[in-house]
């Protein structure tokens, strides 16, 4: 069955159907295999994409770039410093602007109201590339990194998020989760869980969705029998260091390591991450926490030995990002 997201924005996966959800991984997959193949078509030869970025980043404007450029479409990179966006002019009056320029326009940046903002006032499809509260395109790279490596259909998979459970990565999963139906379990400490709206909300799309929904303090009880462990970093970024003070001991026993990965009790559990991640102190971030935090040299929410391990698949997760956000353009501005 095929849907019609035509000229739709993605804000959240909140307003996306279980069925909508499914299409985009499918779609995903179909352009994933085109391109390995040499089959894939131009489908938005023509098309030009604005890509606001108020935060830095790799993996999202380099997928956007290629999924674009790879259907025949052109993007204008608009950085922190590129517009005069909330310095001299509104996101309403910049979104009035654009949305007369550009097919859809990508936004990554701090809160959600700014992208919900921008996709009231645009007039084209706006996507949202991560805000404080959700990260959409890491969600479906996700699902179709899960299923990839699960081989099974989503509501038998099972899979625990351990960490700050309030960031985007553990609202968007709970929210993922639920939507397709999926034992979605998140292990975070009593004040760094997800919201009790979000989380009443969540189980009702799981009770819709024949998914189940779970949140505890336990780390080791999140993981039990799971078929993957996602997590993510435990300080935003932009914050400065010396504000892992409070988290760090509140966080420890939610750090990935290889008893953790033992607690699951599988031995084919795959461990996921975002990216980017603090596993060593190879990195200028990374020396610093572990000369103010040595017990976290080898590694902070996840160590070194599991990120290395073949159970890690971080980076067919990055390169996922690519072939979902392409489904996302395609199946919006085609």
């Amino acid at each position: 069955m095929a849907f019609n997201l035509k000229n739709r924005h993605l804000l959240s996966l909140a307003h996306h159907s279980t069925e909508e959800i499914e299409f985009l991984v499918r779609l995903a997959a179909q352009l994933k295999q085109a391109k390995y193949s040499g089959t894939e078509q131009h489908m938005l030869t023509g098309k030009n994409i604005a890509l606001i970025f108020e935060k830095a980043s790799t993996r999202t404007r380099c997928s956007f770039e290629v999924a674009a450029h790879d259907q025949g479409a052109h993007v204008t990179y608009l950085g922190p410093s590129g517009s005069h966006i909330g310095h001299k002019e509104s996101m309403k009056d910049t979104a009035r602007v654009l949305g007369r320029m550009f097919d859809g326009i990508e936004y990554r940046g701090f809160h959600q109201s700014v992208v919900e903002e921008l996709a009231e006032y645009a007039g084209v499809p706006v996507f949202n590339g991560l805000t404080d509260e959700f990260h959409p395109t890491q969600m479906l790279a996700d699902a179709l990194t899960m299923q990839e490596h699960s081989h099974k259909p989503f509501h038998h998979i099972s899979f625990a998020y351990v960490g700050d459970g309030r960031n985007n990565m553990g609202r968007s999963l709970l929210l993922l989760g639920a939507k397709l139906g999926m034992d979605v379990r998140i292990g975070a400490p009593e004040g760094l869980q997800p919201d009790a709206d979000l989380v009443e909300q969540c189980q009702k799309w799981a009770e819709e969705s024949g998914g189940q929904v779970f949140v505890t303090a336990s780390a080791e009880e999140a993981v039990r029998d799971v078929d993957f462990i996602h997590t993510d970093v435990w300080v935003s970024m932009g914050e400065p260091v010396d504000s892992w003070a409070e988290r760090v001991d509140t966080l420890v026993p939610f750090q990935i390591n290889d008893d953790l990965v033992r607690a699951t009790n599988n031995p084919r559990v795959k461990i996921m991450h975002c990216l980017p991640a603090f596993h060593n102190s190879e990195t200028t971030v990374g020396a610093q926490i572990a000369k103010t935090y040595p017990q976290l040299a080898n590694g902070v929410e996840i160590t070194e030995s599991v990120f290395e391990s073949p159970a890690c698949i971080a980076f067919d997760q990055a390169e996922n990002r690519m072939h979902t956000i392409k489904a996302v353009l395609v199946s919006s501005l085609a």
